[in-house]
């Protein structure tokens, strides 16, 4: 599943490297590349692939991937960091992040694990509260309560379509995306992207190395063909979505993420048969408008600290 920094690496003012369009092209791509990912662990774990394996090749495809990146980018040396700490932890939860988004994919149809996924902003707003003491105004809180009402419809407690511990898993997946924003906020002010996401990879696969033995099993050829295909496209997805901030701002891209919606549908009815029913349809707008006007909020406020900053300065 996708893996967004909503609020985060926000600028007010417009860069040089400033091309929106580029990057609401790069992020789109990037999206699809993550929902592929998606549906091909929902496939792979039909076809009897564990959930540990997955997670593991996920993350072991794209060490090398990186670093021949960092190669073309400046030499491996780019790799370097010196905040291990830091990195640890984030690799840490983000292993429990994908742990739960990826057992939601498994536990959930596609559409509807996809949708409870957007929900990420939701809570990014309420630990915004209790961990960085910011203070949220009505619009944010209105919407984290359209945002959960959407919840509500989608979810059914005690008598949807789809189990209620799986809608549980998928909510603890977006919480955990919320959570791990606000320590990519923090890598962000020392460390480049393609560090924070290589270290995660180099944490995440030496963390799941010793269970993998005891889960895995023998694979045919068009099980490991499967395994690097969701590798790349995770790699390749989660650069795109990081690329994209390179030249647009998040308030900006993030109305690409939505875009996952329409695949996770394709994909659900091509590989699986299946099609949201009409509580779906009826929660989701709730929760991508609940998404939508926090990141409107949120670049308010940038821009609002912004002209604040430049007017303290120019006294």
């Amino acid at each position: 599943m996708p893996r967004r920094a909503y609020g985060n690496g926000m600028n007010a003012g417009e860069s040089d490297n400033d091309r929106p369009l580029l990057a609401l092209l790069i992020r789109l791509l990037g999206i699809a590349g993550l929902a592929t990912m998606a549906a091909l662990i929902k496939f792979a774990s039909e076809r009897g692939i564990h959930l540990i394996e997955l997670l593991f090749w996920r993350q072991a495809i794209a060490i090398p991937i990186l670093l021949v990146w960092a190669m073309l980018s400046g030499g491996v040396m780019t790799l370097a960091t010196k905040r291990p700490k830091a990195h640890l932890a984030r690799g840490l939860y983000g292993l429990a992040g994908m742990v739960l988004n990826f057992g939601a994919v498994v536990l959930l149809p596609l559409a509807e694990a996809t949708t409870i996924g957007f929900s990420a902003p939701i809570f990014a707003v309420i630990l915004s509260v209790i961990l960085l003491k910011e203070t949220i105004g009505v619009w944010r809180w209105s919407a984290v309560a359209a945002g959960f009402a959407g919840i509500i419809v989608i979810a059914q407690p005690g008598g949807g379509h789809i189990p209620l511990y799986g809608a549980l898993v998928a909510l603890g997946g977006a919480f955990m995306i919320a959570l791990i924003s606000i320590q990519i906020r923090d890598l962000s002010r020392t460390e480049k992207s393609l560090v924070i996401v290589f270290w995660f990879a180099v944490t995440s696969s030496v963390c799941l190395l010793p269970v993998v033995p005891f889960v895995s099993k023998a694979h045919s050829f068009e099980d490991w063909m499967l395994l690097l295909v969701i590798g790349l496209a995770g790699t390749f997805g989660q650069l795109g979505i990081t690329l994209a901030l390179r030249y647009g701002q998040v308030s900006s891209v993030i109305v690409m993420d939505y875009s996952s919606i329409v695949w996770a549908t394709i994909y659900g009815w091509l590989l699986f048969a299946m099609l949201p029913p009409a509580t779906t349809w009826l929660g989701a707008p709730l929760i991508v408008a609940a998404g939508l006007i926090i990141a409107w909020r949120e670049r308010i406020v940038a821009r609002n600290r912004f002209a604040d900053q430049r007017g303290a300065a120019g006294t």
